[in-house]
């Protein structure tokens, strides 16, 4: 079935849980490398990816593909989570599910796609003991336990190998569900094993079913759904099929889907797009809801409500995606398939009140969704995650949500895999900070970089080079909550996008347009230069750095730029070839005389890594900069804002002895950046002071890119 979208406005219209007199908010960050015992080499890669909590609700267990373990943590106390350390296992974690203080883990321990295998191990969680175990006969997917604990539902993918084939389905042997009764404490009676066949069933491969992820619901009846073959599968609790039927497809308007440019552009479309589903939760005995994360054709960027009989109940369309473009999550340089790519779905009530939590992996976002009627869920909250979210818990009666997020990138020196725990609060919730909800069209945004204070409550900031085809300016109106970015200003040059820029500060010109710092990249022929903007957008001016400067440059350049009478400041960011260890330059330039000049800045050593400038803004008898180390998570050390006496910024001639300025510490930011919940972004890039003394402080999110997508955006007072 196709289903033609028409456009939710009301959940576009989404503002931080407005109206809701609470809301989830992030209470604590668990990162999976804690769990390592001492002496093991925390370099390696792990991951967090199915997760379950125990009966009490005190303790969670998450596979661990990677390290082939299951990692516990204790959660006694939910916002200070402690490591219980990890279960080797034998063989390759892939679902986990918990009834009562024992855990039912799928290990897939397959030698190859053509001959598939794993078993159903039943382990104590507080011991670790293994208390039993059943051969599954081919490799499990995804393992679910009936709510009343009486039986476990598997599904056995048999996934198919992506580079035989053409990578597509129809690769021996098919998948199947498995059935298996549990004793009073959950552990398997391999005897009651039974296997449920759902070849001919689909229309798609019918010879190849592959069973992705299981559901069940209090009349012990299971959802499955075969994502390869884009279909869903209804089973009683005796085993026999009661339902089947398509996913069915969706026609999709407005995206940013096959253009490669770095730039967002919801002007495109993907007609009759294959859902595919990934995971599904039953919502009540009639309804479940699936994730359409998409596989070989498909990927709808949606998720839809179905009733058991096959009934399309509700589809999110692109909804949900342009809600997420709106506070900055949006995944471009992934996003050519299956955009922000929804995965989990996971159900609870809290408060009397049934909710959906919908996962989208790419755009590392939980949305919370009011289901009180199927037929029109209501988007509450858009909660930030770790990097790629893969599975979810709910433990209502402690108001906790939970999230594990299975990417781990600590080879590039950026976050490491986390479990990200979620509690129920009264009030408002915190996140997102910055928004484009509201604005009279759809504004994608994300790397934001220098900023600088306007009149009034308006703050104005600038994308940097990741989306090197649309550089913008946009105007933020601070005195909403959360921020809103009600407009994108496109930087032009002849009429078309700037290209060869990498902003990264932005000032007033004090005629209605702006002065832009570009850092420049000589490898990517970029050039450090400063360019002069009118109020239109449109480059009026550029100017290119000095003989004297460019003689020592390197790519580490202007981070960020302001306006003390004729004078222009710039930061530049770490050492160019002629500064002292340590050093760096604060580079002026006279918009009047054209004269060029600058003093040294004496940066913090390193405790590890490297620590540069981000930012400068001149306020009042002093001028203010960021310093930041690139550390991200417990590694983080320096991320401060200082500031300088104006009096001794004098700009000396370059090319000689520059005289060094002094600084004094004015805050430092990581209690800032812990404040909610999660582990300390590396990149504070961004600062604006109004006439009035508030300071706004943002962080750059690296336009999603190996990055959870987090943009942090506060202010304090100077007085």
């Amino acid at each position: 079935m196709t289903y033609r979208i028409a456009l939710a406005t009301s959940v576009l219209a989404l503002a931080a849980g407005a109206g809701w007199a609470e809301g989830f908010n992030r209470i604590a960050s668990f990162p999976v490398v804690s769990n390592m015992a001492p002496g093991e080499d925390t370099a390696r890669e792990s991951s967090a990816e199915i997760i379950a909590a125990t009966a009490d609700g005190m303790t969670l267990i998450y596979t661990d593909s990677p390290l082939g373990v299951v990692g516990r943590i204790d959660i006694t106390d939910p916002a200070n989570p402690k490591p219980l350390g990890n279960i080797v296992l034998k063989g390759e974690p892939t679902s986990v599910s918990v009834v009562g203080a024992n855990a039912l883990v799928g290990i897939n321990t397959s030698e190859s796609y053509v001959a598939p295998s794993g078993f159903l191990a039943s382990i104590a969680v507080a011991s670790g003991v293994e208390l039993g175990r059943c051969d599954l006969g081919g490799q499990p997917d995804s393992v679910a336990v009936a709510p009343d604990g009486s039986f476990a539902a598997i599904a056995i993918e048999n996934e198919r190998d992506e580079d035989a084939g053409d990578g597509r389905v129809g690769q021996m042997p098919a998948g199947y569900l498995v059935m298996v009764d549990l004793d009073a404490a959950g552990v398997p009676l391999c005897d009651s094993l039974r296997q449920v066949q759902m070849t001919g069933l689909a229309e798609i491969a019918p010879e190849d079913p592959e069973p992705e992820f299981v559901s069940i619901n209090s009349l012990g009846e299971v959802a499955v759904t075969l994502q390869e073959n884009n279909h869903i599968v209804v089973v009683d609790k005796a085993g026999t099929i009661i339902s089947d039927f398509s996913a069915g497809a969706v026609d999709l308007e407005g995206i940013d889907a096959t253009d490669e440019r770095a730039a967002l552009l919801f002007n495109e479309s993907q007609p009759g797009r294959l859902r595919e589903p990934d995971a599904v939760t039953w919502i009540d005995d009639t309804h479940f809801a699936i994730a359409n994360e998409g596989d070989m054709d498909g990927g709808s960027r949606s998720w839809s409500i179905f009733a058991k009989d096959g009934t399309l109940i509700y589809e999110s369309g692109t909804s949900f995606e342009q809600a997420i473009v709106q506070i900055g999550h949006y995944p471009d340089r992934r996003s050519d398939a299956k955009g922000v790519e929804p995965e989990s779905v996971t159900f609870g009530v809290f408060g009397g009140t049934p909710m959906l939590f919908v996962g989208a992996e790419r755009a590392s976002i939980v949305g919370v969704y009011d289901v009180t009627d199927p037929a029109a869920p209501v988007l509450k909250q858009l909660l930030p995650s770790g990097v790629s979210p893969e599975g979810y818990v709910t433990i209502p009666a402690r108001n906790l949500l939970i999230s594990a997020n299975e990417a781990d990138l600590g080879e590039d020196g950026a976050a490491r895999a986390h479990v990200m725990i979620y509690q129920m609060q009264d009030g408002a919730p915190v996140y997102p900070h910055l928004t484009s909800a509201g604005a009279d069209s759809l504004i994608g945004w994300g790397a934001i970089s220098g900023m600088v204070a306007g009149e009034g409550s308006t703050v104005y900031a600038v994308n940097d080079s990741f989306y090197g085809y649309q550089p913008q300016i946009f105007t933020i109106d601070t005195a909403t909550t959360p921020a809103r970015i009600t407009a994108a200003l496109d930087i032009t040059r002849g009429g078309r996008p700037a290209q060869k820029l990498d902003i990264e500060g932005i000032t007033l010109d004090g005629e209605g347009g702006f002065w832009l710092a570009s850092e420049g990249r000589s490898d990517r022929l970029i050039p450090h230069a400063l360019y002069h903007v009118d109020g239109r957008g449109r480059i009026r001016q550029e100017i290119g750095l000095p003989a004297e400067l460019l003689a020592h440059e390197t790519r580490f350049g202007f981070e960020g730029i302001t306006k003390v009478g004729d004078w222009l400041w710039m930061a530049v960011q770490r050492e160019w070839g002629d500064d002292p260890k340590n050093t760096v330059k604060l580079v002026a330039y006279n918009t009047l005389t054209q004269k060029w000049g600058a003093v040294h800045y004496p940066k913090t050593e390193p405790a590890t890594g490297w620590v540069g400038l981000s930012e400068i803004v001149a306020h009042g008898d002093y001028v203010y900069v960021i310093e930041r180390d690139n550390q991200i998570g417990d590694a983080a050390v320096t991320k401060k804002i200082y500031r300088i006496p104006a009096a001794e910024m004098v700009a000396a001639p370059l090319g000689g002895t520059l005289p060094v300025v002094t600084k004094e510490e004015l805050r430092d930011l990581i209690p800032d950046l812990k404040a909610t919940g999660g582990y300390v972004l590396d990149k504070v890039e961004g600062l604006a002071i109004t006439p009035g003394g508030t300071v706004w402080v943002s962080t750059d999110n690296d336009g999603v890119d190996d990055h959870s997508g987090e943009t942090m955006f506060w202010s304090f007072d100077l007085n």
